[in-house]
C-alpha cells in the first residue's frame, strides 16, 4: 500500500509540473508577443518619426527654394527699376525754386521767381504829388537751365515796375535777362544775349541780395543790361574771375536797354576781380575780393541814347534813393546829346567774415555831349562813390549772396530767422564843366550826398522783410519855389522811408 501510495504521489507530481511547465510557455509566448508588439510600436513610431521628419526637411526645402526664387525676382525687379531710372525725368521741388531734370542730367530746367512789394514814403513831398506809394517793384518769373550738358540758358521777364520813375514801365512787360552761355569748364565760357555787362560790383549783385531796397548813387554812374557776347571765367577755383564782352552800348544807369543798336560804334566792358584769400586756410581772409571794371565806347552819330536814363524825369539824367531826378540834362537854351567817346572805370572790393559784411565801390564816368543850339561840346568826367556795411545780430553769415537763417521764422518753435542791421553813405558829384551849357544849375544839383540805415528779417531763405530810411542832400539846384522836376527835388533834402516784403525762389 505504502509503496502504491508513493508511486501515486510521484505521478501525480509529474502532471503537476508538466502543466506548470506548460503554463509557464504559454506565458514565455504571450511575453514574446507582447515584445514583439511593443518592438513593432517602436518600430513603426520610429518609421512615422521617420516620415515626418523627413515631409518636415521637404517643406523647409521647398520653401527655402521659394525664398530663393523671391529674392531673385526681387533682384531683377530692382534691376529693371534702376535700368528704368536711368531713363525717366527726373522733377524736384524745393527752397531753390521747381527743377525738371533729364535723367543723365544733360537736359536741366529750373522755375525760379522773385517778387517784390514796396512802399515808399517821403517827408518833405509839398512839391512832388503821387511819390508815396506802394508799388509791385519786381515781378519776374525765372527759367534757367541747360541742354546738352554744356549749354545754360536763363529768361527773365519783368510784369514789376522795371523802370523806377516811368508811368509806362509798370505795366508794360518787358525782357531782362535773355541769355545763352556755353561753359566748356569754369574757366572758359561764352555768354551771348541780353545780361549786365561787366563793370559795377553793387549793379552785378542779384536783385534779391542788395541791402537797401535801391542800389547806391555809385550804381547811377554804371550800364544797365545790354545786348552782346562775353568771355568770362573764374580761374585757380575762384580765386582770379575774369569778364571782357563787347556791346551795343547804353546809358549811365540805363535800366534795360532796347532790342536793336543806336549807334554804328560798339562798347568794350571789362572787369578782373581777385580773391586772393579764397582758397587758403586763413578762414578770416576767405571773403574778401578786390578789383575793376570799365568800359569804353564811343558814337560816330549823336544821340540821346548814351545819355543818363531818365528815371525820375522827362530828361536824361541822375536820380536819388528814392528814384526822384535832381540832375538832368537841361540848359537854358539847346538839348543835349552824347558826342564821341564815352569810358567809365570802376575800382571796387567787398570783405565778408563771419556776420560782417562790407562793400565799397568808386566810379567815374567820362561822357562826351554836346548842345544842339550852341554846338558847344565838353567831355564830362563825372564821379561817385558809395560805402555799405552790415552786421547779422543773430550770428549768421553774411555773404555777397544774401543771408541764410539758422533756424527759419517758426512761431510755434518759437524760431525767428536771421536780423541784419546795415548802413550806407554815398556821394554822386557832377562835372562842374556841366553848366550851364549842358544843364540849368538854377534847377539841376552838382552834386548829392545820401546816408541810409535799414533793418532787414530774413524770416527764410526764401521770404524777407525790409525797412529803411534814407537822406539825401543837394549841393546847389532848384530854389523853394520849384514845382517841377529836377528843381523841385533838389530844392530840398529828400526824406524817404521804405519798406519792402519779398518773395525769391
Amino acid at each position: 500500500m505504502g509503496a502504491q501510495f508513493a508511486v501515486a504521489a510521484l505521478a501525480d507530481d509529474t502532471t503537476t509540473n508538466s502543466t506548470e511547465a506548460a503554463e509557464i510557455e504559454t506565458l514565455k509566448q504571450e511575453i514574446q508577443k507582447l515584445d514583439q508588439k511593443v518592438s513593432d510600436l517602436e518600430n513603426q513610431q520610429q518609421a512615422e518619426q521617420q516620415n515626418a521628419s523627413s515631409s518636415d526637411k521637404e517643406q523647409i526645402q521647398e520653401l527655402d527654394q521659394k525664398v530663393r526664387i523671391l529674392s531673385r525676382e526681387r533682384e531683377i525687379d530692382q534691376d529693371a527699376s534702376a535700368t528704368a531710372a536711368k531713363t525717366q525725368p527726373k522733377i524736384t521741388l524745393g527752397a531753390s525754386g521747381l527743377g525738371f531734370s533729364s535723367a543723365d542730367s544733360n537736359f536741366v530746367a529750373t522755375i525760379h521767381g522773385l517778387i517784390q512789394v514796396d512802399s515808399r514814403t517821403f517827408g518833405n513831398n509839398d512839391h512832388i504829388q503821387g511819390n508815396d506809394s506802394f508799388l509791385l517793384r519786381r515781378a519776374r518769373p525765372i527759367i534757367t537751365g541747360t541742354v546738352f550738358h554744356d549749354f545754360d540758358f536763363n529768361f527773365t521777364p519783368e510784369f514789376g515796375n522795371g523802370t523806377p520813375g516811368s508811368a509806362s514801365a509798370a505795366t508794360t512787360p518787358s525782357i531782362y535777362d535773355a541769355y545763352i552761355n556755353y561753359h566748356y569748364s569754369p574757366v572758359f565760357q561764352v555768354e551771348a544775349g541780353k545780361f549786365k555787362p561787366p563793370v559795377g560790383s553793387e549793379y552785378l549783385q542779384s536783385d534779391a541780395y542788395t541791402s537797401f531796397n535801391e542800389r547806391s548813387l555809385a550804381t547811377d554812374l554804371i550800364p544797365g543790361r545790354d545786348i552782346g557776347f562775353e568771355l568770362h571765367g573764374d580761374v585757380f577755383g575762384g580765386v582770379l574771375s575774369y569778364a571782357a564782352g563787347i556791346f551795343n552800348g547804353v546809358g549811365d544807369g540805363q535800366k534795360n536797354t532796347s532790342n536793336i543798336g543806336f549807334q554804328d560804334d560798339r562798347e568794350f566792358d571789362g572787369r578782373l576781380f581777385v580773391q586772393p584769400f579764397k582758397t587758403t586756410s586763413i578762414v578770416a581772409l576767405q571773403n574778401f575780393g578786390i578789383g575793376a571794371g570799365g568800359s569804353w565806347g564811343g558814337t560816330s552819330i549823336t544821340n540821346t541814347l548814351d545819355l543818363p536814363n531818365t528815371t525820375g524825369g522827362s530828361l536824361p539824367g541822375f536820380y536819388t534813393d528814392g528814384q526822384q531826378q535832381f540832375f538832368a540834362y537841361n540848359p537854358a537854351t539847346g538839348g543835349v546829346v552824347a558826342d564821341h567817346d564815352h569810358w567809365r572805370f570802376s575800382p571796387q572790393g567787398y570783405y565778408y567774415y563771419g556776420p560782417f559784411g562790407l562793400l565799397g565801390e568808386y566810379v567815374i564816368s567820362d561822357q562826351g555831349v554836346e548842345n544842339t543850339t550852341s554846338h558847344a561840346t565838353s567831355d564830362l568826367k563825372n564821379t561817385a562813390w558809395e560805402i555799405s556795411g552790415g552786421w547779422v545780430l543773430t550770428g549768421e553769415d553774411a555773404s555777397f549772396t544774401g543771408v541764410t537763417p539758422k533756424h527759419p521764422f517758426d512761431l510755434r518753435n518759437g524760431s525767428w530767422g536771421a536780423w541784419q542791421v546795415v548802413a550806407r553813405y554815398a556821394e554822386l558829384d557832377v562835372d562842374k564843366a556841366a553848366f550851364p551849357n549842358f544843364a540849368n544849375p538854377a534847377t539841376s544839383a552838382s552834386a548829392a550826398q545820401a546816408w541810409a540805415v535799414g533793418l532787414n528779417w530774413y524770416l527764410n531763405r526764401n521770404i524777407r522783410v525790409n525797412a529803411s530810411y534814407s537822406r539825401t542832400t543837394f549841393t546847389g539846384g532848384g530854389t523853394a519855389a520849384a514845382t517841377t522836376v529836377p528843381g523841385s527835388v533838389s530844392s530840398h533834402p529828400e526824406d524817404v522811408f521804405f519798406t519792402r516784403v519779398q518773395l525769391s525762389f
